[in-house]
């Protein structure tokens, strides 16, 4: 094979899988957030699960989008063990369009498809047009690689050592070995299947060793779903489990299949002349007969998951409250930004539901003395500020990825909210430091000043709590007018007891910062409020 052969089948391969990205994003980036309301609703009945997660897996060309994104689903308990299995099995089916398009001989339309597709990115303003552009553009670009990469393997076809190489696979356990490593390597099962048409079309490949280069392929595309898995809970890697044992099931059945009869044979009937629509055709089939021969058995599939990873040991709320770090963001970025969003307001969740907690204990230091929960609150706050630190860094990936304009906004009002409960946290912090400091110096508060202190605990708690209902913005934009009332009667009570001698004069000036704080925790809640409202809005 001439070196001019060899440039132009990387070329051609890195056109191809350049379109495909080009294709999927531009999908991903129309359908936006819809997948993932589609996802989680219209999953109760297996066959509507199958038949949405096919039409998803079709729209967006990628079966470990889907998967990716179900396993984050499951992780964060949108979406059950058993709901997941519908959507895996559709997706397997759906991944297998992208084949049959590649099947079509439409390769003299392929540049003037890359021309439209530029032209809506260049010449239109529309971020709508744009991902349009994107679909129509890499489609073209897709094809365009294709018909290089079938140009360059022709000569192939004619090396002795090439020929023996590929006889090779002829043999059922290295042709499914090459083609999940493959697979593996790319992360891709629709690319790796396009290149294997690719490469049949050239005549390097004979359709009877394709077969089991094929059904290794759907074995090789598990690996994006399991590195997605890694750090998740135990029901998001059972997920991955059954995502991987659907294909190898498959792959067993029909490797026993097509060595005791002429299945390829017989697939080959329908198109003889297009060796790339046999290929589609038998990837197809796979996809479908074991969907259909697994759909009866799915419940038992999921149990068999939960007999093979059990329950680890409940952690204690302790060794929960030390974990530091993020528990639900996925640090390697892999999947969709319906995963984004759905892990990211669990770990701002997470990160309030903390921030809440030492409000409350800052507050207890003050009227009672600081105890056992004072040093909780401090380790805490390290806590918060990590958290902060790491949804800042996960929110500028994400955004660089991000394509759809909704969904980045969601993301970056994250930013947002962070650094909002981080400083609601921080005024926890002085307060607490106020509790420590009144035990220190044996400073004594009025009795009335203590009244009104476990006021403001209470209204901090329910303006905090408020934070996780729907009505959260006409809830939290009351109470903070509520915070500002009170401040402004406690301020005139603690001015009314200094001209009385009833407080000394540190705990006077203790007791207008504490106001000071509660104050502004009250302004910090209604901006989270607003963020979340904003984005609830964005992505109805």
């Amino acid at each position: 094979m001439q070196l001019a052969n060899v440039l132009s089948l990387l070329g051609g391969l890195a056109l191809f899988l350049y379109g495909m990205h080009m294709m999927s994003g531009g999908l991903e980036a129309a359908a936006g957030n819809r997948m993932k309301s589609i996802l989680e609703k219209l999953t109760a009945n297996r066959f509507l699960g199958v038949a949405v997660g096919a039409g998803i897996t079709a729209v967006i060309q990628s079966s470990s989008a889907t998967t990716v994104m179900v396993v984050g689903f499951v992780n964060s308990g949108l979406m059950s063990l058993r709901q997941a299995v519908w959507i895996i099995m559709g997706a397997n089916i759906g991944t297998t369009i992208t084949g049959q398009l590649i099947a079509l001989d439409v390769g003299a339309l392929a540049p003037l498809m890359a021309f439209a597709g530029v032209a809506l990115v260049v010449f239109f303003k529309n971020p709508k047009l744009h991902n349009y552009g994107s679909i129509v553009a890499g489609l073209g670009v897709l094809f365009i690689g294709m018909d290089m990469m079938s140009a360059a393997m022709k000569p192939l076809a004619d090396e002795p050592a090439f020929v023996s190489l590929m006889t090779h696979f002829e043999n059922p356990i290295l042709g499914i070995l090459a083609g999940a490593v493959f697979t593996a390597l790319i992360q891709s099962s629709s690319a790796s299947v396009g290149i294997l048409q690719a490469l049949a079309a050239s005549g390097a490949i004979s359709f009877s060793s394709a077969v089991f280069v094929l059904f290794g392929q759907n074995i090789g595309t598990c690996i994006t779903a399991v590195l997605a898995s890694i750090g998740t809970s135990r029901n998001a890697k059972r997920t991955t489990l059954i995502h991987l044992m659907f294909n190898i099931i498959g792959t067993i059945i029909f490797t026993i299949v097509c060595v005791l009869f002429p299945l390829p044979a017989l697939v080959a009937s329908f198109t003889p002349e297009n060796i790339p629509s046999q290929i589609a055709n038998m990837h197809t089939l796979f996809n479908i007969v074991t969907t259909l021969l697994l759909l009866p058995l799915g419940t038992q599939m999921a149990a068999l998951t939960e007999h093979i990873l059990p329950e680890p040991a409940e952690k204690t709320e302790e060794e929960k409250r030390e974990m530091m770090g993020l528990a639900y963001l996925d640090k390697t970025t892999l999947g969709s930004s319906a995963v984004w969003l759905g892990k990211l307001q669990q770990e701002l969740g997470r990160m309030l539901d903390l921030a809440s907690e030492n409000v409350d204990a800052a507050f207890q230091a003050v009227i009672s003395g600081p105890d056992e929960k004072t040093e909780k609150a401090i380790r805490t706050e390290e806590l918060v500020d990590l958290l902060n630190k790491e949804i800042s860094h996960y929110v500028a990936k994400a955004m660089v990825r991000e394509t759809n304009a909704e969904d980045s906004a969601a993301v970056a009002s994250g930013f947002r909210i962070a650094g909002n409960i981080e400083r609601i946290s921080d005024h926890a912090m002085n307060i607490l430091g106020y509790g420590q400091r009144l035990e220190k110096e044996n400073i004594q508060l009025s009795d009335d000043a203590l009244k009104e202190l476990m006021e403001m605990r209470a209204v901090c708690a329910k303006a905090l709590r408020y934070l996780h209902g729907d009505s959260r913005l006409d809830n939290a934009a009351k109470l903070e007018q509520t915070i500002d009332d009170m401040t402004t009667r406690f301020r005139e009570n603690h001015m009314h007891r200094m001209k009385n001698g009833e407080c000394s004069d540190e705990g006077c000036i203790l007791y207008s910062e504490i106001l000071t704080d509660f104050e502004r925790v009250g302004d910090h809640v209604l901006n989270i409020a607003q963020e979340l409202s904003r984005t609830a809005q964005v992505l109805a």
